[in-house]
């Protein structure tokens, strides 16, 4: 079974109020820098075979936090980019209030029937494309590490939601049930039967209970709920 680490980037000045998307020079403010190092302490003792991160700033920012905390690591040159796990391309929205959005027809959609939901404007993407994109960059990345592989993927609210309705097996169309706050922790454990959700929208639990047991191999789920 392979594990991944979902990691949603810290607060930005744009963080709420605005809708950054793919916004260039967002930056992690001194809420963010502060979550992304808390985020670092408590990760720091889980062993992690790959950083991978989206190619915005937020992200790789957050990321760089995780391998500074880590022993014998150096940030940048270890963390990976794979522009997959990039947020959700808003076009015409990006950069745009989220209450000024809110009056838009596309809004209802947005919350109600995501699958259907294209945002506009020539780069604009729908939000099945981009849980596509998000999916299977996990599945080349679980083949590409390997079974017993443990690693972090830093992304966006958004991508972290489509993944996790994915490994649910819930339609998109109830993704907005889902939460990620930022800096949050979602773990999600890959076995050749199922996805498991381990932890979701974690903002401040111990680390125990990531790994799975030594020695366990299969992808069935305990009756009764296990020990």
């Amino acid at each position: 079974m392979t594990t991944l680490l979902l990691v949603r980037h810290g607060l930005t000045a744009l963080t709420g109020p605005v809708l950054a998307g793919w916004t260039p020079d967002v930056h992690l403010d001194e809420r963010g820098r502060a979550q992304a190092g808390r985020l670092a302490g408590r990760l720091v003792d889980v062993p992690l075979a790959a950083v991978v991160s989206s190619p915005l700033d937020r992200c790789r920012e957050t990321a760089d936090a995780v391998l500074f905390a880590r022993p014998g690591s150096a940030p940048v040159e270890k963390m990976e980019i794979d522009e997959r796990f990039g947020e959700v391309r808003y076009g015409d929205w990006t950069g745009r209030p989220l209450k000024e959005l809110a009056e838009e027809p596309l809004w209802r959609v947005v919350q109600a029937h995501p699958s259907a939901a294209r945002f506009p404007g020539e780069d604009g993407e729908s939000l099945l494309e981009a849980q596509h994109r998000a999916v299977t960059a996990i599945r080349d990345w679980n083949a590409r590490l390997g079974p017993g592989a443990t690693y972090l993927v830093c992304s966006h609210g958004d991508i972290i939601k489509a993944v996790v309705a994915d490994a649910l097996g819930l339609h998109l169309d109830q993704f907005q049930r889902i939460h990620a706050d930022p800096a949050s922790l979602t773990v999600i454990r890959y076995t050749e039967l199922r996805p498991f959700l381990v932890r979701l929208n974690d903002t401040g639990g111990g680390t125990e209970g990531i790994l799975p047991p030594v020695g366990e191999t299969g992808g069935d789920a305990p009756v009764g709920g296990g020990a």
